[in-house]
């Protein structure tokens, strides 16, 4: 018999970029931008399956490293403010099973001349398939990504 669990915890990501809100919030909002930036590393590759940002909208996307596991996740766009606020909620797992659940709220405000962005993740981690530790290092790699990404001001993100 299978053991079920739930692991309720919430992930606080910060950065500060050198970069106007307008511009960060570009990079999270179209799949060409995001594809530049939102893996964890050189060797995990991203796909998107459907992507249609708008409130009520939503995204599916793979993910995983090159030769290992897929992971899959879908979601649903809560609330957007252009240039301020994303809100998302959504389902994570790692093949068919399913491994997090969870509400991220991306908040953007300015900073001098750039941006401070908060990440907040409240989720729920399922049946010890997933940790906060490993959620909490993934969206600090790929916010360290973005930071590189937006890096080159003459470039689109």
């Amino acid at each position: 018999m299978t053991v079920r669990s739930v692991n309720h915890a919430t992930i606080r990501v910060e950065r500060t970029y050198d970069a106007s809100p307008e511009r960060v919030f570009a990079a999270w909002s179209s799949v060409e931008a995001l594809l530049r930036w939102n893996a964890m590393g050189d060797d995990w590759h991203m796909a998107y399956d459907h992507f249609d940002f708008r409130v009520g909208g939503g995204e599916v996307f793979r993910f995983g490293k090159t030769g290992g596991e897929t992971y899959i996740s879908t979601g649903s766009y809560q609330d957007i403010v252009p240039n301020e606020r994303i809100i998302s909620s959504g389902t994570m797992r790692r093949e068919t099973t399913p491994i997090s659940s969870s509400i991220v709220t991306v908040d953007l405000t300015p900073a001098g001349k750039g941006c401070r962005l908060v990440l907040t993740e409240q989720a729920a981690f399922l049946d010890d398939e997933d940790k906060p530790e490993y959620r909490q290092a993934g969206w600090s790699a790929m916010l360290d990504n973005l930071g590189e990404a937006l890096k080159n001001q003459g470039a689109p993100v």
